[in-house]
């Protein structure tokens, strides 16, 4: 096997077992999949734009509306319109939807110390760089 059909493998092995958890975790909860990544992307980058959420998600304006839709009437969104430009919608986290991702937030560090907790904290910062470097690529 080239070393780049194995690193791909590797990649593909984290990727199913990173989605395979986070499936298990979110099973736990009240809410789906789509709607606990819409409210982590807000939790970790802050209000923006219903386009840039989008963006961020990979996901159509149209499919967000709908899981926005969903949310706000949860009560863990708000929506309103932006202050610079009355055509675009603005969404943010209430303090429910918070707390949510405060939860969930502490589940992905949780996981962080269990999967690194033999590293040393040069080797978690060669890790952080390479991931970044990965996701630059996206």
């Amino acid at each position: 096997m080239s070393s780049m059909a194995a690193l791909s493998h590797v990649l593909t092995e984290f990727y199913d077992k990173m989605a395979s958890w986070e499936a298990s975790v979110v099973r736990e909860s009240d809410y789906s999949l789509a709607q606990i990544h819409t409210l982590e992307a807000l939790g970790n980058h802050g209000a923006m734009k219903m386009k840039e959420l989008a963006h961020h998600l990979g996901i159509t304006t149209g499919t967000l509306t709908v899981q926005v839709d969903k949310l706000v009437k949860l009560g863990l969104l708000t929506r309103q319109y932006s202050e610079h430009d009355r055509r675009s919608i603005v969404v943010d986290l209430t303090e429910p939807g918070r707390e949510i991702h405060r939860h969930h937030n502490g589940l992905h560090l949780s996981l962080t110390e269990e999967l690194t907790k033999g590293w040393s904290d040069e080797e978690r910062q060669h890790l952080m760089a390479l991931l970044h470097r990965v996701n630059r690529e996206f």
